[in-house]
């Protein structure tokens, strides 16, 4: 018996979500889900990789939104064990300070006047920010991605470059303190570390990856500092390698005619991989489409062009 569609759209209440299939890998929000276990690396990544982390350079990766940008920041951090990646999501009004540190100065205020006897410490009002956690002295890198720098103002490549060459930043708030030791709460986390005399300086520099979707150009400073990549569309056989790690070999015969579908599609407008994977995934499903015309509108649905906002 079919279970497609749940919705009919006949305003009746005889429908139950409790039928609907187990959700795609991809869409597990598990809280100890692993990432980047089913990235499948070309010869040219798997060099460009090796490359920045032996001569700790920053990796810039440009390419096409879904071809696997920040993925590959995910597989490098689960193969070499590196622990949780420190993501940093650019916007238009990200600083060089926000990715180092946040001080909460009103706060801190706010709590002195409520408490007047006593000044609150100024650690508890202070979190490291990806970049700042990044640079931590740490036995082995860290893997910090900061995602899609093309949005970034103007200035921000540019402001990166000297955390980039020393390894190091300051803390003026905790630098003109007496108090040499100060307890800060690291990114994303509710643990703690010690900064002493408001100074941070990495002995494992990080591996940074830096993805791109192309918007705009980089200055040639910045661009010396880096290495790149140029992550290309997936032809066939790694399209045929990435559903294989993602949904397993039994769906191999069935994807074959979506993967040239996908690909005749992409040659006249831009479709990310993830679209194939949701396309494979319900018509693979069982008891979910039951007609060659179900599918054929399915994938008119899930195969439209990026940014084509026409109706059809």
């Amino acid at each position: 018996m079919s279970v497609w569609p749940v919705f009919k759209g006949d305003n009746k209440t005889t429908g139950s979500i409790a039928s609907l299939p187990e959700p795609p890998p991809w869409r597990q929000f598990a809280a100890d889900r692993p990432r980047g276990v089913t990235f499948q690396a070309t010869p040219e990544q798997i060099q460009a990789v090796n490359a920045a982390l032996f001569l700790r350079r920053p990796l810039l990766i440009t390419g096409k939104p879904g071809t696997g940008k920040t993925s590959l920041a995910y597989a490098v951090a689960h193969e070499l064990q590196l622990g949780p990646v420190l993501r940093w999501s650019i916007t238009s009004r990200s600083t060089l300070a926000e990715g180092l540190y946040r001080y909460d100065a009103i706060g801190r205020m706010q709590d002195s006047q409520l408490h007047r006897d006593s000044t609150p410490e100024i650690g508890k009002y202070l979190r490291l920010g990806p970049l700042g956690t990044a640079l931590l002295p740490a036995p082995q890198p860290q893997v910090l991605l900061i995602d899609e720098l093309d949005k970034s103002d103007i200035d921000l490549p540019n402001d990166l470059l000297n955390a980039f060459e020393e390894g190091e930043y300051e803390i003026p708030e905790l630098a003109r303190l007496d108090q040499h030791d100060v307890s800060v709460r690291l990114y994303e986390s509710k643990e703690s570390t010690t900064i002493t005399d408001g100074k941070v300086r990495c002995t494992a520099f990080p591996f940074v990856v830096i993805t791109s979707n192309g918007e705009r150009e980089f200055p040639p400073p910045f661009l010396r500092r880096c290495l790149r990549l140029d992550i290309l569309p997936p032809g066939p056989e790694l399209l045929a390698k990435i559903v294989r790690a993602h949904l397993g070999e039994s769906v191999e015969k069935a994807a074959a005619p979506l993967i040239a579908d996908f690909l005749s599609r992409r040659n006249s407008g831009d479709i990310a991989t993830d679209q194939l994977l949701n396309t494979i995934f319900l018509v693979t499903q069982q008891n979910v489409l039951s007609s060659t015309t179900e599918i054929e509108a399915l994938k008119n649905t899930l195969l439209r062009a990026l940014g084509n906002s026409q109706l059809t």
